[in-house]
């Protein structure tokens, strides 16, 4: 019985990782996907600063 409990939750916890070359949204990998959204992320940083620079 605890040879079943511990092949079970070994299964469990493989079937939930994943990798960042699965497919993701919009025909682009999960890790491409996070890289995306980063570099917006950043983007919109920039451009939060940039007006502030403009009027010197």
């Amino acid at each position: 019985m605890m040879r079943a409990a511990l092949a079970l939750g070994l299964l469990l916890t493989l079937a939930a990782c994943q990798s960042d070359s699965d497919p993701g949204p919009g025909e682009v990998t999960r890790g491409e996907a996070r890289q995306l959204n980063e570099a917006a992320a950043q983007t919109d940083i920039n451009a939060a600063i940039e007006p502030d620079n403009a009027a010197q």
